[in-house]
């Protein structure tokens, strides 16, 4: 995992954890890395001191033994709500995917029954679906990945 400071064009500052740095470049390029306060998705890397730890004196592996820390857990009551936010979301909705766009419409023009659906639209596709009347909310997250 790697954390970046990054910015968007609208100036707010954020950071976030990608899988890798190919990871932020392909998720940037599809438009999926936006910024959380206006959804920009023009957001660019900004400069970031990097976080060295030095053992001083210990060995590397007493260091990492002694200092265990899981991005899986919450550290704090945001990331807490966001788990729980993503835990109901996942309990009471289906996952459509890339698809959500054609899905929310198809529900919205009355072509097929109405759920609780959830997944990824890039931002073109998420203002079109603004536009056009149809009710969507942006998440707080991105899906989880699915092991190979």
């Amino acid at each position: 995992m790697i954390r970046y400071a990054l910015k968007c064009a609208n100036g707010h500052a954020f950071d976030s954890w990608f899988a890798s740095a190919e990871a932020f470049e392909t998720l940037r390029a599809r438009g999926l890395a936006t910024c959380g306060t206006c959804g920009s998705p023009k957001v660019e890397k900004t400069l970031m001191a990097p976080g060295v730890r030095t053992t001083k004196g210990k060995e590397v592996a007493e260091v990492v033994k002694d200092a265990p820390v899981s991005l899986a857990t919450p550290s704090n009551k945001v990331e807490a709500a966001i788990a729980e936010l993503r835990a109901k979301v996942e309990a009471n909705s289906d996952y459509v995917g890339p698809k959500f766009a054609a899905e929310a419409r198809k529900m919205h023009d009355g072509d097929t029954p109405t759920r609780a659906i959830f997944g990824e639209a890039n931002a073109a596709e998420a203002k079109a679906l603004i536009e056009d009347g149809v009710p969507i909310l942006p998440l707080p997250f991105g899906p989880k990945q699915k092991a190979n």
